[in-house]
């Protein structure tokens, strides 16, 4: 996992390292490695106390029903009942009885 890190002098006392939310955290050091280092160290201890850091897709969710899309292919009761639908239509079309 890769996050963005600010690194910036300290006047006097060498670097700081910060990251940003959700990692908001900063570590000093007397060298540049050494910040980084630290901040690394800080990250890697929060993670092993149950927190959790993930990235998350947002987009259109799938309907409920969509594992079962499909489900009629090639069965021969719906080939019977859209033949019984095309029936009943001719039928009523026929009828001039019927409105």
């Amino acid at each position: 996992m890769k996050i963005a890190v600010l690194i910036e002098p300290v006047p006097g006392n060498g670097f700081r390292a910060k990251g940003g939310e959700p990692l908001a955290m900063s570590a000093e050091g007397t060298t540049r490695a050494e910040a980084i280092a630290r901040l690394k160290t800080l990250i890697a201890n929060r993670l092993t106390l149950g927190t959790e850091l993930i990235g998350l897709e947002l987009g259109p969710e799938e309907h409920s029903l969509a594992p079962l899309s499909g489900w009629t292919q090639d069965d021969p009761l719906l080939d019977e009942w859209q033949q019984a639908v095309v029936d009943y239509r001719r039928g009523v079309e026929d009828d001039p009885d019927r409105a």
